[in-house]
């Protein structure tokens, strides 16, 4: 019997995309959950759901937050920013609520957006080291990773900090990992794979990826975060006014990625966190019809019917 090459090896390509995407995660603000009935109308049970800590917020509604998507059958994940925390008392009384209203097992710890310290904790270091989390009994610990650098911490302290943070890693009791900022350039996500493992790192690797949205609002993002050359992308989309409107899928940078199976292994990438850049709905139905196989191959994508 004549086999057909191109059906098999489209065959791969669509199963490596389907296992790309099983348990990425999302995030949310409390504002928008707020506004959200139930997010598990359409986000599957048990996914992970980051709650972010945004410059001036209040930890009692993250508490909330995390309170309302445990209730909806999912985990939450709650990002702890040092530099928003004024005192160890207040980070104490956040912790020991959230692991004990919410059952709270995973969390992020960023250094905070903007340079601004409110309280004892300059960057994550500092707050890991007061014991807390363990203390609460934290199963995962997350920290962030730059592909493309960070607009507020040199490369040579982002470094530095990394090896701290492996070393740190070894002698607590808690998984950690590394949920990277998200970006529109497969090569530079995998080169930057490599370079931080060559460094000495040795956690896990979560890839951050840009959700489903506007052109214009994928720019606004990517402009406040300072994500770097691949913006260059984003800019060469925008040159004609049109595509500013249209609404953007990550498929191409998704299908780049998953067919790099064997390297994501190598290189210690565990999974994807994507960032509902455009509304947590669209992304969660997105990344859920591919889980699903509705889908289709295109010439260097692929297009999800949603």
């Amino acid at each position: 019997m004549k086999i057909n090459n191109e059906s098999h090896f489209n065959s791969c390509e669509y199963k490596k995309i389907v296992k790309f995407l099983k348990g990425f995660s999302l995030e949310i603000t409390p504002f928008v959950a707020d506004k959200i009935d139930n997010l598990s109308q359409f986000i599957k049970p048990s996914t992970t759901i980051f709650i972010t800590f945004l410059p001036g917020s209040d930890y009692k509604e993250t508490i909330n937050t995390a309170k309302k998507i445990r209730l909806e059958g999912l985990n939450p994940a709650p990002h702890f920013a040092a530099r928003s925390i004024p005192s160890k008392e207040m980070l104490e009384d956040y912790v020991s609520r959230i692991t004990g209203e919410a059952n709270v097992k995973k969390i992020l710890i960023v250094g905070g957006a903007g340079k601004e310290q409110i309280g004892p904790y300059a960057d994550t270091i500092s707050l890991l080291e007061t014991g807390i989390f363990d203390k609460y009994g934290i199963n995962d610990i997350g920290i962030a990773g730059h592909p493309e650098g960070s607009p507020d911490i040199p490369d040579k302290e982002i470094k530095k900090s990394l090896i701290l943070k492996n070393k740190f890693s070894e002698t607590s009791d808690s998984r950690f990992f590394i949920v990277s900022q998200f970006c529109f350039d497969a090569e530079a996500i995998l080169n930057w794979s490599i370079r931080i493992n060559s460094e000495g790192n040795k956690i896990p690797i979560i890839i951050g990826l840009p959700g489903v949205a506007k052109l214009s609002t994928l720019i606004k993002y990517s402009l406040a975060c300072g994500i770097g050359n691949s913006m260059n992308f984003l800019k060469k989309q925008g040159s004609n006014v049109l595509n500013l409107v249209k609404t953007q899928e990550p498929d191409k940078l998704v299908r780049k990625l998953a067919l790099s199976e064997e390297f994501l292994k190598k290189n210690g990438i565990e999974g994807i966190h994507i960032y509902p850049l455009g509304g947590i709905r669209k992304s969660s139905e997105w990344a859920q019809g591919i889980i699903d196989e509705n889908f289709k191959l295109t010439r260097d994508g692929f297009k999800v019917n949603y």
